[in-house]
Order: C-alpha cells, then sequence, then structure tokens
C-alpha cells in the first residue's frame, strides 16, 4: 500500500511521504487562494478551496484566514460557518453537519503521532476521523482531539479541550473538556 493509502485506510503511515507532500502543497495554494482574495471575489469559500474539499454544502461560509492540511478529507453539511482563524488537520475524514458554527480559532486535529520517539523521527502517525454532528456550537479556541463525535445539538464551550465523544444535546467546558454542571 501506500502511504495515502495507509493514511486513508485508518492504518499508521509515513507523513514524511513524498506525495503526501504533493497533496498538502496543494491544499497550501487553495488555502492562499481563498486567505489572500478580497472579500468580494471569494465569496463564501474561495473556488479553489471548495473544490478541495469532499464537499461543501449549500450556504457555507468560511472566514480567512483558514487552513487545512489536505482539505480532500473535509466534508461540510448545509450552513456551515467557521469564524476566522480556524485549522482543520484533515488526516482522517472530517464530517460537519447541518447548520453547525463554529467561533473564531477553533482547531479540528485528526493526526495522531507515534509516541515511541524513534518512530515519531520517522514521520509515523495515524488519522482518526472527527464528525461534528447538526445544529452544533464551537466556541472559540477550542480543540478537538483525534477520533472525536460530538453529538447532534452540542455545545463545546470557548477554550475547551475535547479529548472524549460529546452526547447530543451535551454541553461541555474546560480542559479536559467535561459535561456542564446544572444547577
Amino acid at each position: 500500500m501506500t502511504e495515502r493509502e495507509k493514511m486513508q485506510a485508518g492504518q499508521w503511515y509515513c507523513c514524511l511521504d513524498p506525495a503526501l507532500e504533493v497533496l498538502r502543497a496543494q491544499a497550501r495554494r487553495a488555502v492562499h487562494a481563498h486567505n489572500t482574495c478580497t472579500p468580494d471575489d471569494r465569496g463564501a469559500i474561495a473556488p479553489e478551496l471548495r473544490d478541495l474539499f469532499a464537499s461543501a454544502g449549500n450556504n457555507c461560509f468560511i472566514e480567512a484566514p483558514f487552513h487545512c492540511a489536505y482539505g480532500m478529507n473535509v466534508s461540510l453539511g448545509n450552513r456551515v460557518y467557521f469564524n476566522a482563524g480556524c485549522v482543520v488537520l484533515d488526516t482522517a475524514p472530517v464530517r460537519v453537519g447541518d447548520d453547525t458554527m463554529f467561533g473564531p480559532h477553533v482547531h479540528i486535529y485528526c493526526a495522531q503521532h507515534a509516541k515511541d520517539p524513534a518512530e515519531r523521527a520517522r514521520g509515523l502517525e495515524i488519522g482518526l476521523p472527527v464528525t461534528i454532528g447538526q445544529n452544533v456550537w464551537i466556541g472559540g479556541g477550542a480543540i478537538l482531539m483525534p477520533g472525536i463525535t460530538i453529538g447532534d445539538n452540542a455545545t463545546v464551550g470557548a477554550g475547551a479541550v475535547v479529548t472524549k465523544d460529546v452526547a447530543a444535546g451535551e454541553t461541555v467546558i474546560g480542559n479536559p473538556a467535561r459535561p456542564l454542571d446544572r444547577p
């Protein structure tokens, strides 16, 4: 298998692979086009970035600046909004449901690096998917770790570090994120 095939199959792969670098360079060009285009010319999502994504529904809006690692693993439902400064490191599928909104500087990480220093130095990592349901609010500065799922109608508080799945309708806050105590 190629390193890309391993990455897409959810297996350990070498992120230093030249073929993967070509894909990341393609993403950097699309991100650059999105981030440097005038707002009137760019519209809601620059065409280069929209074309890079696996899918982007109707009425999605991505503020600049924005960054993604590959783009090809990003699937957006309808009416998804990313505020300025969001980062999606999509070494695995990132699926976002309809009517979901991200505050500024939200980061989504899919890559989990090898714990062994020698393996990490060789570029070994595994991509774990991140799935975000419908009508979810992710507060500014939140970090979503590899492999988590956030259920429909959930809320993630600003600055939360989400290390575990969030149930539908649940609100989590803090580092690590935990359910909000209700009076």
